[in-house]
């Protein structure tokens, strides 16, 4: 398993620290574990375990972290994981969970040496080898935003930056071809800025348009939250996600 852990150390923590078994009824609900199998919730289960081991959690503004909290933002973080590795959150330790939505205030300097300044609300934010940082009220499954799920975005950006940082492209598996994600990827990204900029009705997020990374990241949510949607109307990128995930949950929805 991941972090080089013994399968004696392994096999401690998860007798020690599982997940509470009213907690973990009240979780495998959620939108995005739809369909698992009793095997695939078995390993989700103690994929969440030996990630709460590994991460620290610290809530802001008095939020006190509870174990449905920390459970909650493990499974969504794992179920992007369940048949990869924990190493792809390496490196990064620290969660930050506000109650609701958050300030983001800071400078950048872009490709160009342009210095510029960010401030506007958000409900999460992953750095590089940093913090993430979660609104709780938006980490709780969304009953009025069908498709979105902050958590799912956040890692998948984490996933994302461990190779050649956030630009959209993950470091993909042996068995898959980098010019084909390029293709696919780019094609369907220049599509969705038109439909986008001529405000045409979207099933994704227009939040995706915004670059590469994130129209990774939301079609990531999308392609847990609606499967079935995604994949017919995003073929190709639900086919390169299915090969880079290891999974295939519009059959599971089916």
């Amino acid at each position: 398993m991941s972090w080089s852990l013994t399968n004696w150390h392994r096999n401690r923590i998860l007798q020690h620290e599982g997940i509470a078994d009213a907690v973990w009824q009240k979780l495998i609900h959620l939108r995005c574990l739809k369909g698992l199998s009793l095997e695939e919730l078995l390993r989700l289960r103690e994929c969440a375990t030996l990630f709460l081991h590994d991460k620290k959690f610290y809530g802001a503004h008095e939020l006190e972290i509870t174990e449905e909290i920390r459970a909650t933002i493990a499974l969504q973080a794992c179920i992007l994981i369940l048949n990869l590795d924990l190493d792809y959150y390496r490196s990064w330790s620290q969660i930050i969970v506000y109650p609701g939505e958050f300030m983001l205030d800071y400078d950048y300097e872009d490709e160009f040496g342009i210095v510029h300044h960010v401030q506007h609300a958000a409900s999460g934010e992953a750095w590089s080898d940093g913090p993430l940082i979660l609104s709780w009220q938006d980490a709780l499954e969304p009953v009025s935003h069908l498709g979105e799920n902050v958590v799912i975005h956040e890692f998948a950006h984490k996933i994302d930056m461990l190779y050649e940082g956030a630009n959209g492209c993950p470091e993909l598996h042996a068995n898959m071809s980098a010019y084909t994600w390029h293709e696919v990827f780019s094609t369907a990204y220049k599509k969705f800025c038109r439909q986008v900029d001529r405000q045409q009705e979207t099933v994704i997020d227009p939040y995706a348009a915004e670059s590469p990374a994130e129209f990774f990241a939301v079609l990531s949510e999308a392609f847990f939250e609606l499967p079935l949607v995604t994949q017919e109307h995003f073929p190709s990128v639900y086919e390169q996600l299915a090969l880079f995930y290891r999974q295939d949950p519009a059959k599971r929805w089916r």
